[in-house]
């Protein structure tokens, strides 16, 4: 069974910075494509960046030119480096990541358990 699993989160002035984690536990699963979206209270999950098999990068709005998304092969880990966040960026980060795109949306899937991410003003 493949399990995604977050670390990083936490509690951070505004400004701050934070770098989230995504591995895998429990299986041999590779994380070649993945994305990280987030869900705030009461609103919409998000998806705020993707990284595709070759290395292409996209982001949402929101979060371009503060958010990086990165893999490292050899750690079979997906990175989220989270720069000058600001309150609004407050919610549950989710890493998503598989090998089949799940019918109808642009989700991979597997997900992980989320991690908090809290952005004091």
């Amino acid at each position: 069974q493949v399990q995604l699993v977050e670390s990083g989160g936490g509690l951070v002035q505004a400004g701050g910075s934070l770098r989230l984690s995504c591995s895998v536990s429990g299986s041999r699963f590779n994380i070649d494509v993945a994305g990280w979206y987030r869900q705030a209270p009461g609103k919409q999950r998000e998806k705020v960046a993707h990284i595709s098999s070759i290395g292409t990068t996209t982001y949402g709005d929101s979060v371009k030119g503060r958010f990086t998304i990165s893999r490292d092969n050899a750690k079979n880990t997906v990175y989220l480096q989270m720069n000058s966040l600001k309150p609004e960026d407050t919610g549950v980060y989710y890493c998503n990541a598989g090998d089949l795109v799940l019918a109808g949306t642009d989700e991979y899937n597997y997900w992980g358990q989320g991690t908090q991410v809290t952005v004091s003003s």
